[in-house]
């Protein structure tokens, strides 16, 4: 019948079960999607987008898909072109992000409205935890008693808490936290004289620039008529805020997840904002997802079993028509290195069948590897190891974003330590300081190598030339 309607249509439709078709076609109003794990969520978003596009005549700029991993946000724009292909008409992928990636392109519209430059920094871990030891240094305060590390884990709770640092400090209870309230001050004050955003700040300044500038607010809230957001279940307070904010006024938002599958509570993340969507939005239509397509009816009956134990949840009850499949086995090690030889007994069991490269072993922490490896080793099994350090934490290229980054703010002054400490430039503690609390023209013209290192930033400045022709000497 849709297809009759909607010729453009033809084909978006096809293959859904029946809970998936209703979750495609319900475009307006609040929805609620529950997707148990298997049960085919990225196809039906991927469907639910293009129907929107093609049934709807939907300007795919008015719809921002948000995703939590840039890896989920390049599957699914990848498979929406795929989809819209089909169709025979021209291809246009709506906005599809991360949460942090999403408010950077809006910050870098509308920053400037809170007093900020658009050519901002962000700062990743190894910055901020280097700002805070500074300002803990600043302020006389032992980093042997007061771990900086998790000085800077408590400003990131709070951020997630949307408390800004005097909220933060008027409610400080305790020594610690009235330490983390001090340092909390002095590392807004640092990172807003750098023109520097930390990783919780993207959406944390964002929420702040939405509620104090209305006209802001209705703009992004009328360009984006249609939200969706993916894993709703691991949403923390601000991302749940921003959706509130940008919603609030058409109420086309469909979210979709599984508080089964909520793991990220020690990263802010609050699975009772997918319990109480009901709740915030009264009129909303509630889809389940509850056919497992991925695994055997075993697993899907243990873990329904398991879930069952769960005192708040939603009321959904995956079902497969797969066989049942092997049963379950368990084995309970007595510690790590029984564990890990067990492994390595399971691995030589199964070479029987198949071929060493057939195989994998995954672990959660990177601590586990090295009992792991020495269980390889005593069993002479050949292994090789997957991944290490990540490209863009190599020192190398740290090196080289930090002389970027000068160019582009000549205030980062986390960026300035990095290049004046990896390239062996003369400049120590004082001079440091001197560009911590002078202008910069004042320390320029105070000490020479200050001097000749921005005069060579200058240079580069100019030269507008492609990255790999830049170079500090």
């Amino acid at each position: 019948k849709e297809d009759e309607t909607y010729p453009q249509v033809r084909g978006l439709l096809e293959g859904l079960n029946d809970a998936q078709r209703v979750a495609v076609t319900t475009t307006d109003g609040p929805l609620l999607i529950l997707a148990g794990a298997g049960s085919g969520k990225t196809k039906t978003l991927v469907h639910r987008i293009a129907y929107l596009i093609r049934a709807k005549q939907l300007s795919p700029s008015r719809l921002l898909a948000v995703t939590f991993t840039n890896k989920a946000a390049a599957e699914l724009r990848e498979r929406i072109a795929k989809l819209l292909s089909l169709t025979g008409q021209p291809i246009y992928v709506p906005w599809v992000g991360t949460f942090h990636s999403i408010c950077v392109r809006i910050l870098r519209r509308d920053i400037e409205q809170l007093g900020w430059e658009r050519n901002f920094v962000i700062y990743d871990e190894a910055d901020t935890l280097a700002v805070v030891k500074q300002v803990m240094q600043a302020l006389g305060i032992d980093q042997k008693q007061s771990n900086p590390r998790a000085i800077r884990a408590f400003i990131s709770g709070a951020k997630n808490e949307l408390l800004t640092a005097a909220e933060y400090s008027s409610q400080a209870d305790g020594l610690f936290m009235e330490t983390v309230a001090q340092v909390y001050v002095r590392y807004e004050a640092e990172l807003r004289r750098a023109q520097a955003l930390d990783f919780e700040d993207i959406i944390l300044t964002t929420v702040q620039l939405l509620k104090k500038h209305e006209a802001v607010r209705s703009h992004w809230a009328t360009y984006f008529s249609y939200l969706m957001i993916d894993e709703y279940q691991d949403t923390n307070k601000p991302q749940y805020e921003l959706t509130r904010l940008l919603a609030r006024d058409h109420h086309n938002l469909c979210v979709v997840g599984d508080d089964y599958q909520a793991i990220y509570g020690w990263r802010g993340a609050n699975f009772r904002n997918i319990l109480n969507f009901e709740r915030d939005w009264p009129n909303a239509t509630v889809i389940k997802l509850e056919q497992n397509y991925r695994s055997t009816g075993t697993i899907v009956d243990a873990a329904s079993s398991l879930i069952r134990h769960n005192v708040q949840r939603t009321d959904k009850m995956l079902w497969t028509a797969t066989d049942a499949g092997q049963p379950i086995s368990i084995y309970a090690a007595s510690d790590e290195i029984d564990e890990a030889r067990f492994i390595v007994r399971e691995l030589k069991r199964l070479h029987a069948t198949y071929s060493w490269q057939d195989m994998a072993i995954l672990y959660r922490t990177n601590a586990q590897s090295r009992v792991i490896e020495a269980a390889l080793l005593d069993e002479l099994v050949a292994y090789r190891m997957v991944g290490g350090v990540r490209f863009y934490e190599r020192k190398e290229v740290k090196d080289a974003l930090a002389i970027l980054r000068v160019v582009n703010n000549q205030r980062d002054l986390a960026a300035i330590e990095r290049i004046t400490k990896s390239l062996s430039l003369g400049i120590g503690p004082k001079a440091l300081t001197l560009l911590r609390t002078e202008t910069l023209p004042a320390a320029r013209s105070a000490h020479p190598k200050i001097h000749r290192l921005f005069t060579q930033i200058d240079q580069l400045a100019a030269l507008n030339q492609p990255p790999a022709e830049l170079v500090i000497t």
